[in-house]
């Protein structure tokens, strides 16, 4: 299950991927239209400007922008910002790979295979999934 961190981080860029080049949206008309907390807001956009998505100018008219292409940034980008693993088991995790305490043999584990299988499908579906289209 995705933390509320996460999914207030794809509400703020699915927002700012609308207004992408026609400037900057403040915290508070994105907490507004979005109906995310702004004290939660200040540190998610902080963590996403850090690593490279977003853009900010100070002053009246200030705030934040995408500094990426909408097209160019993908859910799977996002979810393993703020989430790590894509996996459900340590076991199938390409990044954060831990052996499996109960099981005798990964090869032929059937719980093991199935969730290597849902694992791919996931990992596919998100990072074919761009915030150009949720918009």
């Amino acid at each position: 299950m995705l933390t509320q961190k996460t999914r207030y981080a794809m509400l703020a860029l699915t927002r700012l991927s609308k207004e992408y080049e026609k400037g900057t949206l403040s915290i508070i008309e994105i907490a507004e239209s979005e109906k995310v907390p702004k004290r939660f807001l200040e540190s998610i956009l902080l963590e996403l400007k850090k690593n490279g998505y977003l853009g900010s100018n100070l002053g009246k008219k200030g705030g934040y922008y995408l500094i990426k292409k909408p097209e160019e940034i993908s859910l799977l980008e996002i979810i393993r910002l703020f989430e790590g693993a894509i996996a459900l088991l340590p076991c199938i995790s390409e990044k954060y790979y831990q052996s499996c305490e109960h099981c005798k043999d990964e090869l032929t584990c059937s719980i093991r295979h199935t969730f290597k299988e849902i694992r791919e499908y996931t990992y596919n579906k998100l990072a074919n999934t761009t915030l150009a289209t949720l918009i």
